[in-house]
């Protein structure tokens, strides 16, 4: 059994419990999957499970991608992911939506949505100057590093290029399953845009 599964971010909604609660939801295109390799510690030094997801026509892959899937014994797939630890699992082997139940805890992996260039206040959430006369600052971000060295110390906080980066959003739990149509709910936000790649993984996987 897979701890995870990958799918397609479709976007929010709500539904109601059975005390008239409202709970947001984010609904995701999960699976199916299918296991294209499985790795081990004497074969690659560490155990884990390659799967793939999306089905796509083959003239889209190359040809060291193609053969590697039909050694697998499965079609044309756009997404390779790996999910590490020791799993029961073969190559070929297809997987969906079911390997959850409802009230699972899960981890949602994902890329976080792109902003651009940002300034320090909106990218590291300085304070900021008063907005009155008398103050020249604003939202500026000041002295950009020590006097002594004559650098700017790497890592500072400083503007440049926000979001757009790989995000973990744990404490997630399994709201709903669809298995005809492969969705899953799940309660909450998720990282990233509709129509963006994320990993679900059960709590206390890798």
């Amino acid at each position: 059994m897979l701890p995870g599964i990958l799918g397609r971010k479709i976007g929010m909604t709500h539904l109601f419990d059975e005390e008239g609660r409202l709970i947001p939801v984010t609904v995701i295109q999960a699976g199916p999957v299918y296991v294209t390799q499985v790795k081990t510690v004497e074969s690659d030094g560490y155990d884990a499970v390659q799967v793939g997801f999306e089905e796509c026509k083959s003239r889209r892959l190359t040809h060291p991608s193609a053969g590697h899937l039909k050694k697998a014994g499965v079609g044309p797939l756009k997404v390779l992911r790996e999910l590490r630890g020791k799993i029961n699992a073969a190559p070929g082997e297809k997987f969906t939506v079911e390997i959850f139940s409802v009230g699972d805890k899960v981890k949602v992996v994902g890329t976080s949505k792109g902003k651009g260039f940002a300034g320090a206040v909106k990218r590291h959430h300085f304070r900021g100057q008063h907005m009155t006369h008398g103050y020249m600052t604003h939202r500026r971000p000041l002295s950009s590093g020590a006097t002594g060295p004559a650098r700017v110390f790497k890592g500072s906080r400083r503007p440049g290029h926000m979001g757009d980066v790989k995000t973990t959003q744990p404490g997630a739990r399994v709201v709903q399953i669809d298995a005809e149509r492969n969705l899953i709910l799940l309660s909450g936000s998720v990282p990233g845009a509709a129509g963006g790649l994320v990993q679900i993984l059960k709590t206390g996987s890798k």
